[in-house]
């Protein structure tokens, strides 16, 4: 038996991207936020190759100073320990959480950059898992973090650029945290005359330019956990694929797997029928926050919302018939042949 064709999505890019740098292609690699992340990068003249990694490091440690949760001393982490008050915020946090919150509006609150307290209550914060005799929270504790969290609790003075801490309120933008970093980087690389490049962090990608043979970079989704399903290649030419799984990070609990990805509006980890959702969009952060409201949204109101706002994702969907996949409209405008 034959392996099944993939399935090949290619973007409508106008116009078309700029040829490669005249270089050879470099690898680099190492290690953000406990994650992995790789590149593919054109070198262009002049440009000493050891310099674009550094470049890079040096991106994702500006940011693991303003976003990382793990590090006491960040920005954010000062602002969660913070006492109730009106406290001002570096233009490097602000922006992403003004997205945020305005990506809450849109969803409902199905994206909610305020859900520190309940993450790490489910045991998937800076304070690790929760005890073995008791994996998952009982109502009293979920009803109490959901009284510290929800994106709609946060005040913002715009005019200062301060956010108010209500006390006890955890902010964490781990749902676009990759996307950031992968905007970061291809910002940096671009600027230093490397504008062809795919770079994958942790599994979400971002693609620009094209290879020196002309051809537009392209990834290959890794197979899900259980039922196999028809593999999915992207043609990443000036886009950024990003994935949610409920198979990242999760546990199983009994019968059923207990996913990282938490519904601030229930105050409980996701437990839908939809497995992983991801989203094909030029905007790293934009895919990368996307794809996780529509994965806590789900297979019928996720995927409403994406055709409605036209946004071109794959949902993979498990029910008791099997596995399926379903794309929509604008994922399925890019479709070409296997």
């Amino acid at each position: 038996m034959t392996d099944p064709a993939p399935l090949v999505l290619i973007p409508r890019v106008s116009p078309p991207p700029a040829p490669a740098p005249a270089g050879p292609v470099y690898d680099l690699a190492d290690a953000a936020f406990g994650a992995a992340w790789r590149a593919q990068v054109v070198v262009p003249p002049g440009v000493p190759a050891p310099e674009l990694l550094d470049a890079c490091r040096d991106e994702l440690a500006k940011m693991e100073a303003v976003f990382s949760r793990w590090s006491e001393a960040s920005e954010i982490s000062r602002f969660n320990a913070a006492p109730a008050g009106t406290w001002e915020l570096s233009n490097e946090l602000w922006e992403p959480l003004i997205a945020a919150l305005d990506l809450g509006d849109d969803t409902s609150g199905a994206f909610d950059p305020t859900l520190g307290a309940l993450i790490d209550l489910w045991g998937f914060g800076p304070s690790g898992r929760r005890p073995v005799l008791t994996p998952t929270p009982d109502e009293a504790e979920i009803e109490q973090a959901t009284a510290r969290s929800g994106w709609m609790k946060l005040r913002l003075n715009r005019e200062a650029r301060a956010a108010v801490q209500p006390g006890g309120m955890k902010l964490d933008l781990s749902g676009m945290a990759k996307g950031l970093a992968l905007e970061r980087m291809s910002r940096r690389l671009t600027g230093m005359g490397a504008t062809s490049h795919l770079i994958d962090f942790d599994g979400d990608v971002k693609g620009r330019g094209v290879r020196p043979d002309g051809r537009p970079w392209s990834v290959t989704l890794p197979p899900l956990p259980g039922p196999a399903t028809r593999p999915l290649v992207v043609a990443c030419a000036d886009l950024a694929v990003a994935t949610s799984t409920v198979f990242r990070k999760g546990f199983r609990h009994g019968p059923r797997v207990v996913s990282h990805l938490i519904d601030g509006r229930s105050g409980r980890a996701v437990d839908v029928d939809t497995v992983s959702v991801t989203v094909l969009h030029p905007n790293a952060v934009r895919a990368d926050a996307l794809s996780t409201a529509l994965i806590v949204m789900g297979r019928y109101e996720g995927f409403d919302w994406a055709e409605e706002a036209k946004v071109a994702a794959v949902f993979v969907n498990d029910d008791p018939r099997g596995r399926t996949v379903k794309l929509t409209s604008a994922a399925e405008a890019m479709a070409g042949e296997g």
